[in-house]
């Protein structure tokens, strides 16, 4: 078990890194240019890859809490932080970075976002964030239950778009920059936590360590939010003789 989850670690540090750098190259390029396109891509694709494996490890910790972490002590915080908390955010990246693909390739046609696939990440979802908040209760660890929150933040904003049957022309670009920033952001919140936890275990749950990617985030969510604002503002001036 070690052995396959050193080597699962592996391989999702290699996509986890690719993903932390390509990220700001679609957020930072001029949208629609072959730059924000193919790295666009590289990041979808890469952290998918990252979120799935996360999955994998969190499994062979709830299989294995110390087994798979001999370096530490305390199997109830083990199973807790690798198991539970990275089971989530592993599942939040990969809903995020899926959802933000579909949105862009189904932006004529919302409907086509309803698939099995994207409704049983919605559902999937939705169960790791109750279970966090079991978990973060349980233990003592507010922290973990206050994960649950993005995600059912995520889970209701999907669905509202994803089940309007009518959505606004700007929606669906709205959703897309959404669920790539988002998926940004569960990356590297789960980057500083469980990086630092492996150096300095009681960083792992600081508020304040967490709170970074989350603002930074945030800040780049409603900022292109504004900038879809003003050019949707922009095209109805237009069209209006204005």
């Amino acid at each position: 078990m070690y052995l396959l989850f050193k080597s699962l670690i592996a391989v999702h540090v290699v996509f986890g890194t690719v993903g932390l750098v390509s990220f700001w190259v679609p957020v930072l390029s001029r949208k629609g240019s072959p730059a924000h396109r193919l790295w666009g891509r590289v990041f979808a694709n890469s952290i998918l890859a990252a979120g799935l494996i996360a999955i994998l490890l969190s499994l062979c910790t709830l299989y294995d809490p110390l087994g798979t972490h001999p370096h530490l002590t305390d199997p109830v915080f083990v199973r807790s932080v690798f198991g539970v908390l990275m089971f989530h955010l592993g599942v939040l990246t990969v809903n995020l970075a899926s959802y933000g693909r579909e949105v862009l390739k189904n932006k004529g046609n919302p409907a086509g976002n309803r698939t099995r696939m994207n409704l049983g990440l919605q559902a999937l979802l939705g169960l790791t964030s109750l279970t966090c908040v079991i978990e973060g209760t349980l233990t003592g660890q507010p922290l973990i239950a206050a994960a649950s929150v993005i995600g059912f933040a995520t889970v209701a904003t999907n669905l509202l778009h994803m089940l309007n049957p009518t959505p606004p022309p700007k929606a669906w670009l709205r959703e897309h920059v959404k669920g790539i920033v988002g998926a940004g952001i569960s990356v590297y919140t789960a980057f500083f936590a469980f990086g630092a936890v492996r150096f300095m275990p009681e960083l792992a749950l600081h508020p304040g360590l967490w709170a970074i990617p989350l603002c930074v985030g945030l800040g780049l969510i409603l900022y292109h939010y504004w900038k879809i604002g003003q050019s949707g503002s922009r095209l109805g001036k237009l069209a209006g003789g204005g």
